[in-house]
């Protein structure tokens, strides 16, 4: 897959099928927007497939208008990357959302994003999404677009689980309240995290219960607190390790005076050394928040029953 940041000044592609979004969590919605946009490029009439590309927008565009106050992230960039490839995507063009972009109006959009740069044949689009300054233009104009400039648009319905609609707000309150089984269901998968593994204090290595931990720049969900979880990474050869059961604290750790936001994953019967690998963390069950403790002898007696919880939530639930 190609990745394309900022304008490249040049049409990069030729008859495209183009989506837009901000594609964070790459849930439901998100996954019935590419398989439209597959199937119209495979239904090409040279016979030949066209090339499916994406426009999506770093920073998201409500964390640049509400910087003090913007949603959290239900992932990083990367992991958002890694999903747009498996998935089947050819091009992510990663726009900056800044003063100018903004200030586009719908009209000017169309012509600098889709006309100039991608050359669409059709552009697939979900039926709440608007575009240009001030959200003025929506499904209807760029239908109308489309017919100006000779490109068809295709507007994808609101996906719904049990009532609820597939959107990235609708998860994030799921996130919020712990119920990661609700969450699960609106985005195809359990939540899942990536990072790095770093080198942390040992602490837990001295306390009996080593972990992997994976720092992060800031908050990627509304996630916190202790879970039963579900881990694998990158081994030798590029090569992806089984799913290993254990139990995670994600969020500042007041128990041990943590700093930053963090994930800590202890691994159940596991030895070995995972520093620097690239690890994925499955959420399956919330066990409680982050607490501090004056004791550490109570701490140690807290991890032991966080662990026979979460042996035994992981043993009953499987997605």
């Amino acid at each position: 897959m190609q990745l394309i940041r900022d304008n490249p000044g040049r049409r990069v592609l030729q008859s495209s099928v183009v989506t837009i979004g901000n594609f964070d969590g790459f849930h439901l919605g998100h996954q019935a927007l590419i398989r439209r946009c597959r199937l119209l490029a495979d239904a090409g009439s040279t016979g030949s497939r066209r090339a499916v590309a994406v426009v999506t927008f770093e920073p998201l565009p409500g964390a640049w208008f509400r910087p003090d106050a913007a949603p959290a992230r239900l992932m990083s960039v990367r992991q958002k990357l890694v999903y747009l490839q498996d998935a089947g995507v050819d091009l992510v063009w990663m726009i900056r959302f800044n003063q100018a972009l903004a200030g586009m109006n719908a009209e000017e959009f169309v012509q600098s994003v889709l006309l100039d740069v991608l050359d669409p044949v059709d552009v697939v689009v979900g039926e709440d999404f608007h575009y240009g300054k001030a959200r003025q233009g929506n499904a209807d104009s760029l239908r109308r677009a489309g017919e100006k400039y000779g490109f068809s648009s295709h507007t994808v319905a609101t996906v719904e689980v049990d009532g609820k609609r597939a959107s990235s707000s609708a998860i994030r309150t799921c996130l919020a309240r712990g119920d990661l089984l609700q969450a699960a269901r609106l985005l195809g998968r359990p939540h899942r995290m990536q990072g790095r593994v770093n080198r942390g204090r040992q602490l837990g290595r001295k306390l009996g219960y080593p972990t992997a931990n994976m720092p992060l720049a800031a908050a990627p969900s509304p996630l916190a607190g202790i879970f039963a979880v579900r881990a694998r990474w990158n081994e030798n050869g590029g090569r992806v390790s089984d799913w290993h059961d254990g139990v995670a604290n994600l969020g500042t750790r007041p128990a041990v005076g943590g700093k930053g936001f963090l994930v800590e994953v202890h691994l159940f019967d596991f030895e070995g050394d995972l520093y620097g690998r690239r690890m994925e963390v499955e959420y399956v069950k919330k066990l409680r928040n982050e607490a501090h403790f004056e004791d550490i002898d109570d701490l140690v007696m807290q991890m032991r029953e966080d662990e026979r919880l979460a042996r035994a939530s992981l043993a009953a639930c499987r997605f």
